[in-house]
């Protein structure tokens, strides 16, 4: 007679035999569609959590966060990056970004003939310190320089000791975040040109009063790169009060006198980690994606009505949505890289002119020419969880990717929502499309600003619990993937023909 195996035997013996066809099998579906709820959630109940008071760029939230997301790299392996000074190229997942935090506007007038404008009512000090002058008033235009693009408002210009007179935003571009980050610019140049002080007719299209409340509050700028941190009295004066603009364009010399904002200042950090690629060909280059971490903070710094029960600004959907979307990268990425290489920066300074992307820009850790993308995650919130938005869809290069991450996780795609509020222009992205890269903006979904974005968008009821959670881990993961795809491009994508940024990419890409 025969010995029967026993059961457990015979089920040892079957494992035995069946596990080489499961080892050969291989694996290939990306990490990000193993991503648990659960993880995303704790991500957006820690980053939006009251305790963070609003993680406002310079202050302790702000800290927190840039620190919660640093040790989360590190848990994940992903690696720091060296800094960019060469004379000390240690490695951290810091960024330095230093700021100077400035008090707020005080009393002054500006006198132009027989028109005295006010400091509060008719104009607003930007920065600089106490000053009572009578000078010569010299009209420069935009009052920029950039040779590729034929600026030269300067041109036969002597400004030396006298007060400069320029419009605001560019001959490009009149957005309101492109006149905030060319203001910088101008006065730099106004600087170096010697002016006593610079007074920009600013124009934005925006109302005046919104304009006068937002910036005359306690204010944050980039710290001054100009020599010794020199800075110089500059003034926005309301350009769309004709009155105003036909004074200061009709006289030769003008009276200013301010008392001068105070300054202090202080430091915040973008948040870098690297991901070496899996394609020895392709990992010298790397796709870069970026969201900010930072928001606007508590009660009266957040700008908009609060109560006594709640003043925290906690920004769960502006932005910890698109932070958790890098985090979800950097777990997905530290198992399974992709073909290039991949860089993470978590962007501070956002809320305040997108400083830390300008910040990082122009000071990049590794070779902008090596970046061959930028995704960015930012949003101010969603009215529809079957879509995700992307700005600049149709114009950067690789919209059959991000379609395909989108659907695979059941999700439709929607370009360009409200193209009259111009978007695109309106968050980190633009700070590395300036300089080239292809870098659309992936955001929450939806397909007009209506009242389900204004109601939640900078208000104290953007906290976790409003958060739709399953959309915020299929969003995530439609982040992830869509970057996996565009890193394994066997071809670096590139902006549409005849695109504003197509000339700078080309500049940029020369080989």
């Amino acid at each position: 007679m025969m010995n029967k195996l026993s059961p457990i035997l015979l089920a040892a013996g079957l494992t035995l035999f069946s596990a080489p066809s499961f080892s050969q099998k291989k694996n290939t579906t990306p990490p990000e569609f193993s991503i648990k709820p659960s993880e995303t959630e704790a991500h957006m109940r820690f980053l939006a959590s009251d305790e963070l008071m609003g993680r406002r760029t310079g202050e302790q939230g702000n800290y927190v966060a840039a620190r919660y997301i640093a040790e989360q790299f590190r848990k994940l392996g992903v690696k720091p990056v060296a800094s960019e000074n060469a004379a000390s190229p240690t490695k951290s997942y810091f960024q330095n970004v230093p700021f100077e935090k400035l008090g707020v506007n005080q009393s002054g007038e500006i006198v132009a003939e027989a028109t005295t404008m006010k400091s509060g009512d008719d104009w607003i000090l930007m920065t600089g310190g106490a000053t009572d002058t009578t000078a010569a008033l010299v009209y420069a235009g935009y009052g920029l320089e950039n040779a590729a693009k034929g600026w030269d408002d300067y041109k036969n210009l002597d400004v030396k000791n006298k007060i400069v007179l320029v419009q605001s935003g560019t001959p490009d571009v009149q957005t309101p975040s492109e006149i905030i980050a060319s203001s910088t610019e101008k006065r730099k140049i106004a600087i170096e040109k010697g002016a006593l002080a610079i007074i920009e007719l600013f124009n934005a299209p925006m109302p005046w009063n919104m304009v006068n409340k937002y910036f005359t509050g306690e204010k944050i700028g980039l710290a001054p790169e100009s020599a010794a941190g020199k800075t110089i009295p500059h003034a926005w004066v309301n350009g769309k009060d004709a009155n105003l603009t036909r004074a200061l364009r009709n006289v030769k010399e003008i009276h200013f006198k301010t008392s001068g904002r105070q300054t202090k200042l202080i430091n915040s950090y973008n948040v870098v980690g690297f991901i070496e690629g899996s394609d020895p060909k392709l990992k010298d280059e790397y796709i870069l994606l970026t969201a900010h971490y930072d928001h606007v903070g508590v009660g009266k710094q957040g700008g908009q009505p609060f109560t006594a029960e709640d003043s925290i600004f906690n920004g769960a959907r502006d932005n910890a949505f698109g932070v958790v979307g890098l985090l979800t990268a950097a777990e997905s990425f530290s198992k399974v890289p992709p073909k290039r290489s991949v860089l993470i920066v978590a962007l501070t300074a956002e809320e305040v002119g997108l400083l830390g992307s300008q910040y990082y820009a122009a000071h990049p850790l590794l070779p902008l020419n090596k970046c061959i993308f930028n995704i960015n995650s930012d949003g101010a919130g969603y009215n529809d969880t079957t879509i995700v938005a992307v700005m600049g869809l149709d114009r950067t290069g690789a919209k059959a990717e991000m379609e395909k991450a989108a659907k695979a996780f059941g999700l439709g795609i929607f370009a360009d929502p409200s193209p009259e509020q111009g978007l695109f222009d309106r968050s980190d992205n633009v700070s590395f499309a300036k300089k080239g890269i292809p870098a659309p903006t992936f955001t929450p979904g939806f397909r007009e600003f209506n009242g389900d974005i204004m109601k939640n968008y900078h208000q104290v009821s953007d906290n976790p619990e409003t958060i739709n959670f399953g959309y915020l881990q299929k969003f995530s993961q439609a982040y992830t993937y869509a970057a996996r795809l565009i890193a394994d491009m066997p071809k670096a994508p590139q902006w549409v023909a005849g695109d504003k940024y197509e000339e700078a990419a080309k500049k940029l890409y020369v080989k």
